[in-house]
This record gives structure tokens, sequence and C-alpha cells, in this order.
């Protein structure tokens, strides 16, 4: 059994155990989070194509730890102008962990 759910404007296929990081949600650490933009849900080989939801679905998860993604440098030049800017960015991510996938 598994769902593709949408979260942080992208879609993650999941199944019960799995670990994701995904963009980071306003909840505590150790709380147990709903997802209700579930796409697909196979069950035993049957799809569940939702348009664009599948109704009564959702994913329940559980909120793992926040924590900041890999350093991303990005670095700007004009040749012969004396002109450099590096900037720096890290994502705030969360990792959760898959319960279970209501159909």
């Amino acid at each position: 059994m598994y769902a593709v759910l949408e979260t942080g404007g992208k879609q993650y296929r999941v199944k019960s155990g799995d670990k994701l990081e995904i963009e980071r949600l306003n909840v505590e650490a150790g709380q147990a989070v709903t997802f209700d933009k579930v796409l697909l849900v196979s069950v035993d080989g049957q799809l569940k194509v939702g348009a664009p939801t599948v109704e009564s679905a959702s994913v329940v998860a559980d909120v793992l730890l926040h924590k900041k993604g890999p350093k991303v440098v990005s670095y700007k030049m004009r040749r012969r102008k004396g002109y450099r800017k590096t900037i720096g960015h890290r994502q705030q991510l969360t990792l959760v962990q898959v319960k279970e996938i209501k159909a």
C-alpha cells in the first residue's frame, strides 16, 4: 500500500514506515500531523486517483525533528566592473515518519 501526497509544493510517494524530509511544518517535534492532500492511493494493486485529491484519504505521520538543509551558495559577478556578491541559503526542513495511510 502506498500513496502520493502533496506538501510544500512537492509530491512524495510514501508507504508506511518511510522517513521524509519536507518543507518546514508549523508542528512541534513529537506531534502527529495529518496530510489531507492525497493525490493517489494504491491498495493491493487497486489505484484510486483523485481529481484533484482522493476523498476521505489521508496520511498520518509523526514529526521527528526540525533541521536545516545543506548550504547552497549563489555567486554573482559582472566582468570588468568589480562587482562580486556571494549569497548563502539553508532551507528549513522537517523530518517526518509515516505511520499509516488511511484510504
